[in-house]
C-alpha cells in the first residue's frame, strides 16, 4: 500500500505560530518605520516654522528706530523707520510749522511723524519740545524741500542730531503673545502702555505663529548707545499639540541705524 505525503497537525500549528510571529514582527517594524518616518516629518515641521517666524520677526525689527523699541517680555513694540535724510535746520520760531532738508533718495516723498536724535525724550509721550514731532509731510524733489507738519501743527525738537539726521517713521506696531498664537498689531496709534489696548479686529491684528507653548515667548532688548544700535533677543518654544514634543528657538537681532 502506497505511503500518503502530509502534514501532521503538529507540523500545522507549528506554521501557524511562526507565521504570527514573523507577521508581528514585520507589523510592528512597519509601525515603528512609520511612527518615525512622521516623527521626523514633524519635528522637520517644526524646525522650518522655528526658521520662518524668526525670520520674520528679524526682518520686521530691524526696520525699527532703535530708540522706539520696548518690550514687557511677551510683547515688543516699535516704529518702524519710512524713510532718512539731514536736515539743513531744526524748526525755529515761536510757533514752526516747517524746516528744510535734505530730499530723500530719489527724490521720493514720505508721509509720517519726525524724530531727531531720539535720545531725549520719550517717544511714546509726544510733548512740544521732544524727540517726536506730529504727522509730517516730507515732499519729493531733487533740491531743499519743505517738511512740513499736517494740519498746520507746530513742534520744536529739543535737541539737535550730531550728523543732522531725522528719521521718518510710521504708527507703531506690536508682536505679541496670547496663549498659543503670536500676533502682530497695527494702526491702534501711539499708547503710553505696551498693549494697552490691542484691538483684535482683522486687519489690526494678523496671525503670524499658532504653534508656540503658551507663555514661552519672551523679548530682552538692550537699549542703544552712541556707539552701536539696539539689540534685541528673543526666544520661544514650538510645541507639537499630538506629540507634545518642544523645540526652543533664541535669536537675536542687531538694529543698525545711526543717531
Amino acid at each position: 500500500m502506497a505511503r500518503r505525503n502530509g502534514f501532521t497537525l503538529v507540523e500545522l500549528v507549528i506554521v501557524i505560530v511562526l507565521l504570527a510571529i514573523v507577521a508581528t514582527i514585520s507589523v510592528r517594524f512597519v509601525a515603528l518605520s512609520t511612527g518615525g518616518a512622521i516623527d521626523t516629518g514633524a519635528r522637520q515641521q517644526r524646525a522650518l516654522a522655528g526658521v520662518v517666524i524668526s525670520e520674520q520677526v528679524t526682518r520686521a525689527l530691524r526696520e525699527a528706530l532703535p530708540t522706539s523699541v520696548r518690550t514687557n517680555g511677551s510683547c515688543i513694540e516699535w516704529m518702524p523707520t519710512v524713510a532718512a535724510s539731514n536736515y539743513l535746520d531744526l524748526p525755529r520760531g515761536s510757533n514752526p510749522d516747517s524746516f528744510e532738508a535734505v530730499p530723500l533718495a530719489g527724490g521720493q516723498s514720505a508721509n509720517g511723524r519726525i524724530v531727531v536724535y531720539g535720545y531725549g525724550g520719550d517717544l511714546y509721550n509726544p510733548s512740544s519740545p521732544g524727540p517726536i514731532s506730529p504727522p509730517a509731510t516730507v515732499p519729493g524733489g531733487s533740491s531743499p524741500v519743505t517738511v512740513t507738519f499736517d494740519g498746520g501743527a507746530t513742534h520744536r525738537f529739543n535737541t539737535n542730531s550730531p550728523e543732522k539726521r531725522f528719521y521718518v517713521v510710521s504708527e507703531p506696531v506690536t508682536f505679541c503673545q496670547s496663549g498659543r498664537f503670536l500676533y502682530r498689531y497695527s494702526n491702534y496709534g501711539i499708547q503710553s502702555g505696551i498693549g494697552a489696548s490691542l484691538s483684535p479686529a482683522m486687519p489690526n491684528r494678523q496671525v503670524l505663529a499658532a504653534t508656540l507653548q503658551a507663555n514661552s515667548l519672551n523679548f530682552e532688548v538692550m537699549p542703544p548707545t552712541l556707539q552701536r544700535g539696539a539689540v534685541v533677543a528673543f526666544e520661544y518654544v514650538l510645541e507639537d499639540t499630538d506629540s507634545g514634543e518642544t523645540m526652543p528657538v533664541r535669536q537675536e537681532v542687531q538694529i543698525r541705524n545711526v543717531p
